[in-house]
């Protein structure tokens, strides 16, 4: 039976709230009595948004509650949650940065963190020097960290940047440092936050791939990302936390199933009212949009990539004898055109008999199916186009909606990496066979 590496009994932590009564300038002085004043003015507020949460107690903000918490050594676990769900604290904690203020922490062995980046150097000191400085704080000889140091310059791939300092490096070069300085300093405790989003693919691959290799040789690693792809296939073990508590944990699976159904919210629609705000032309005038997926009817803002979506159009047709063509065009967060279609029969599976054919007046709806295992995940937004014919837009609604696609760990289990780039993910037939 392997003993136990991490141990937390009911660990707490809370933060002040705004300043803390100590000023060393004349400056502060005033501001502090600034901020006092408007919080006397508009105390009413604070205290009403404060009071709907049990995180807030005068004046001061609980990141952590009652966390009870066992991790064996060997195991890979990982961390997931909303964001201000107390992930970073724990592992602060976790990494002696910050001390609890009551409980018990107990974590066996040599703890190499990840954090942040830049976490552990020092910015006027060259990446070589840094090197040793962390090997130093983890407590190694100096002959120690000189037998690894050729392995850490080979993963970081910064050699040529040795001798420059870390204050020089870009935001990615200095999460390769780090990285290789954490993994390659053999810590009893790996601890990883979001960081390593900051790195490119190939990097967080590489990266994914030592974390792998460092848990087969018996040692603790613990993950904090919103890549649910690398949790589910790379963890054995994972944690859900929310508003500063551990709410359960299970296999990564289950942890995923749960955070992604807490996750999805009932806010993928959007409406107007039908008068003169509502987008309209003589002919049309469009009512709302929505995302429903997850094998549900009701509008969902998030979908899993496994499952497919339908974007729902509903608009009145105002006139007798109206011809409607209805489009969308969808976008990623960094404004990349991903495709464009419409209800017309070259772009459907299925014909629409409504397509080019004279509406009555009245309400109607029409609706596209997006397959699932199709985009990747990410941000996506929504514009709707209505017009007479395709390619003709009497009526445009730009960014009507957004949805958000998750990575549940179905698609791409081979691979742990990041697939952060490509706008599609499709799921393709492929076939191997032996020639001549």
């Amino acid at each position: 039976m392997s003993e136990q590496s991490i141990h937390l009994d009911n660990v707490s932590k809370r933060f002040r709230l705004g300043a803390g009564g100590e000023y060393g300038r004349l400056t502060e002085a005033i501001a502090a009595n600034v901020r006092s004043w408007i919080r006397k003015s508009s105390k009413s507020i604070v205290v009403a948004s404060r009071e709907s949460s049990d995180r807030f107690e005068e004046g001061w903000f609980w990141a952590l509650r009652d966390i009870q918490l066992s991790i064996q050594s060997g195991d890979i676990v990982g961390i997931v949650g909303r964001n201000g769900a107390g992930k970073s604290t724990l592992l602060k904690i976790l990494s002696r940065i910050v001390t609890p203020t009551r409980g018990r922490v107990g974590v066996r062995g040599r703890v190499g963190s990840l954090l942040e980046v830049g976490t552990g150097f020092h910015p006027e000191l060259t990446g070589r020097e840094n090197v040793f400085l962390n090997g130093a704080i983890l407590g190694m000889q100096r002959s120690e960290i000189r037998r690894r140091f050729d392995a850490i310059v080979s993963f970081a791939e910064i050699g040529a940047f040795l001798d420059t300092p870390v204050k020089r490096y870009s935001s990615g070069m200095a999460v390769r440092l780090a990285f290789a300085v954490a993994a390659h300093l053999e810590p009893d405790v790996l601890i990883i936050d979001e960081v390593l989003s900051v790195g490119d693919q190939a990097f967080q691959r590489k990266c994914l791939g030592k974390a792998s290799e460092l848990g087969q040789q018996g040692r603790t690693i613990l993950i904090v990302s919103h890549n649910l792809s690398a949790v589910a296939n790379l963890c054995r073990r994972a944690v859900l936390m929310e508003n500063g508590r551990m709410v359960t944990d299970g296999t990564p699976a289950e942890i995923i199933d749960r955070y992604l159904s807490e996750m999805r919210s009932s806010d993928g629609e959007r409406t107007w009212v039908p008068d003169a705000s509502a987008p309209s032309t003589k002919e049309v005038r469009l009512r709302g949009v929505s995302i429903m997926g997850n094998g549900t009817e009701t509008p969902v803002g998030e979908v899993d990539i496994d499952q497919e979506m339908i974007i729902a159009v509903d608009y009145d047709v105002l006139v007798d004898g109206a011809t409607v063509s209805v489009q969308i065009q969808i976008k990623d967060e960094t404004g990349a055109f991903v495709f464009w279609s419409a209800n017309a029969p070259s772009m459907n599976t299925v014909p629409d008999p409504w397509f080019s054919k004279p509406h009555r007046r009245g309400a109607y709806r029409t609706q596209c199916h997006i397959p699932a295992n199709f985009l990747n995940d990410t941000r996506y937004f929504v514009s709707v186009l209505i017009g007479p014919e395709v390619g003709v837009a009497a009526l445009l609604q730009d960014s009507a909606i957004s949805f958000l696609v998750h990575d549940t760990g179905a698609m791409r289990q081979e691979f742990t990496g990041s697939w952060h780039g490509p706008v599609i993910r499709p799921r393709l037939r492929w076939q191997t066979n032996p020639s001549e």
